[in-house]
């Protein structure tokens, strides 16, 4: 979505006339787009004139095509300016990225700097990798713009910069994201100019931004479609922002220590789809391709198999993968320091005893630590979804001491942006206040391109959701308030609702994912965690009902067979049991990457989120 789109002229009328904030102020209100408030108001007017300033070169056509503030899709993250045109002969598309930082320091972490933002000195992006990353997100989603051959030509302008700090910006650990998208610092702004000149001599041949925010969207790229690629050294996935900062870190720390006796336990915090096994996976490739041994742990099985399971067909053999995708409980007798870094993700679903029978180790964390030199966990303690699960920080944190490895953690290592429900990072906290789950301050505002529908039969559901099964990309998934009766008779039904639905658990956790037979079957948590569909439909069961103006649930309506809330019974650990399934719905209608389905057996359930819909729709 594009907030601001003219021409040259136009915008310069805006900047003289002195409406541009208030133009694109109006423009958000307009478009139910969340903003920063006053801060990103102060940006405009500070950024937007030194842009025009830049542009008044004559030698850029009047007639160039300008867009301000466009949000990147299926991601949270807005592209500050960008200016189309013609070369003579080609289209292009200038993406500019502007900070008002008036000095930086250089660190020695890949493409991250030390800047002071948002109130306080942060480690952040290198600006050019931030433009770098918007414009090759830009061409790897659009079709369209590779199709029409525009090129998007990525750069920064630091209008602001003093020329003293210049040494830090320009460091020459940054000679190479530089060279692919140059910084231009307030005394460059005629440089700046030169470059915008290479690029934009004559008015473009078509609407560029028409087709930019228009054009067709490549199908969706999972995590598990890319694994393999990704472990050849291949880049899938443009990491950008603080998942840049989280990985520049980690790679850091580990070639650092690696010589070392030193201990590291490193903590990311991050919510459903904000990247955290991209990240994993990436380290993964990157710390095996240096020579070091390290290994992706996760307790859940189905990302596991997933993964290992896409690379057997390659040239990587079977008992290479086992060690390479280890579940949790592997490290029960494990010496010390034997891995030089363990990535576990998942971190929240990990258990104190090991083994099917639960009787096996002391602790997992304390396991996974001893192992490694440096450990590193990816958690989000809202996808606690079993009593056995006792990942949190405070537990990290607590073995960590114990086995005397220096904790690193803090904001640099949370991950706010999210890539999945179509980016919106609204849409998780409309989830969260639906559900009760916590009160959020932005309850209402999500961007509605995410398709979310509320429907009154499951039958109507799976056909609308079968529609969008193309490249074998969406699955129907449920609450466990169902028998597992096709465990041992695969002939017998599991789920039977209204309007003559009938369906079957899936008859495998593993390939639940990705085997083509497996859209006629049902998924739950145990099956889904981890991985990501293009688009889901969600099942809420009976433990879920809405009454007296409150969602409220029941644990006593979940499958005999679920494990899930075992010994509730017993502790009457009622709270437990609620934020069990409060979380397990919040990551399963999480889980869709452009829309969700949702059918509520519960008719009051359902028609309280279409109301709740409706608010957000106006």
């Amino acid at each position: 979505m594009i907030v601001y789109s003219s021409t040259k002229a136009n915008f310069e009328k805006d900047i003289i006339n002195g409406v541009i904030s208030t133009r694109l102020d109006e423009l958000f209100n307009e478009l139910d787009i969340r903003k920063e408030n006053y801060a990103e108001f102060r940006s405009w007017e500070n950024s937007l004139p030194r842009m025009a300033m830049i542009l008044a070169d004559s030698r850029i056509p009047s007639e160039s095509q300008i867009a301000i503030e466009y949000q990147i899709p299926l991601t949270a993250k807005r592209v500050d300016f960008m200016v189309g045109g013609n070369d003579g002969k080609r289209d292009n598309v200038v993406v500019v990225e502007l900070k008002q930082w008036e000095k930086c320091e250089a660190t020695s972490r890949e493409n991250v700097v030390k800047a002071y933002t948002g109130g306080a000195e942060r480690y952040v992006a290198h600006p050019s990798q931030q433009a770098y990353s918007y414009a090759k997100l830009i061409e790897n989603l659009n079709e369209t713009v590779r199709h029409e051959n525009i090129s998007m030509i990525p750069c920064t302008y630091l209008h602001n910069y003093k020329e003293e700090y210049r040494g830090q910006i320009c460091h020459k650990v940054y000679d190479e994201i530089i060279n692919e998208s140059p910084v231009f610092l307030k005394s460059d702004g005629s440089n700046l100019q030169e470059y915008l000149t290479k690029y934009i001599k004559k008015k473009p041949t078509k609407d560029l931004f028409k087709i930019i925010e228009h054009g067709k969207l490549k199908p969706s790229k999972s995590l598990q479609d890319a694994v393999g690629s990704i472990l050849n050294g291949n880049q899938e996935f443009i990491m950008i922002d603080e998942q840049q900062v989280a990985y520049a870190t980690i790679l850091k720390l580990v070639e650092n220590t690696i010589k070392t006796t030193n201990k590291y336990t490193v903590i990311v915090e991050g919510g459903p789809g904000t990247g955290k096994s991209v990240i994993a996976i990436n380290l993964l490739a990157k710390i095996l391709s240096e020579g070091f041994s390290c290994s992706y742990v996760t307790k859940t099985s189905a990302p596991r198999y997933t993964f290992s399971n896409s690379l057997v067909k390659g040239k990587h053999t079977l008992s290479y993968l086992k060690g390479l995708f280890k579940g949790s409980g592997s490290f029960i007798d494990v010496n010390s320091n034997v891995y030089d870094c363990l990535l576990v993700d998942e971190s929240h679903r990990l258990n104190a005893k090991s083994g099917m029978f639960s009787n096996k180790g002391e602790n997992q964390i304390k396991e996974i630590i001893h192992a490694a030199k440096i450990s590193v966990f990816f958690i989000d303690e809202d996808q606690i979804v079993t009593t056995k699960d006792i990942g949190s920080v405070e537990e990290i944190k607590k073995w960590a001491k114990h086995e005397n490895s220096t904790i690193i953690s803090g904001e640099s290592l949370i991950l706010k942006s999210q890539f999945r429900c179509n980016g919106s990072d609204g849409y998780l906290a409309f989830l969260d206040d639906l559900l009760g789950i916590r009160e959020t301050a932005n309850y209402n505002h999500f961007d509605l391109d995410y398709d979310i529908r509320i429907f009154d039969s499951p039958t109507k559901m799976r056909e609308e959701l079968r529609k969008t099964n193309i490249n074998n990309k969406s699955r129907m998934i449920a609450g466990y308030c169902y028998p597992w009766n096709s465990k041992n008779d695969k002939t017998a039904i599991d789920i039977r609702l209204e309007d003559n639905f009938e369906a079957q658990w899936n008859f495998d956790t593993n390939t639940f994912a990705t085997d083509p037979d497996s859209f006629e079957q049902i998924g739950c948590i145990h099956s889904t965690q981890g991985l990501e569909f293009d688009y889901v439909g969600v099942i809420i069961g009976k433990d879920m009902i809405y009454r007296e103006q409150h969602i409220l649930t029941d644990y006593t309506q979940r499958a005999n067979t679920d494990a899930s809330i075992k010994g509730i019974k017993t502790t009457k650990n009622f709270k437990l049991a609620d934020k069990i399934i409060k979380n397990t719905y919040k990551t399963l209608l999480s889980r869709g990457q452009k829309g969700c389905f949702v059918y509520c057996e519960d008719r009051e359930l359902s028609e309280y989120i279409k109301k709740r819909l409706a608010c957000v729709r106006r």
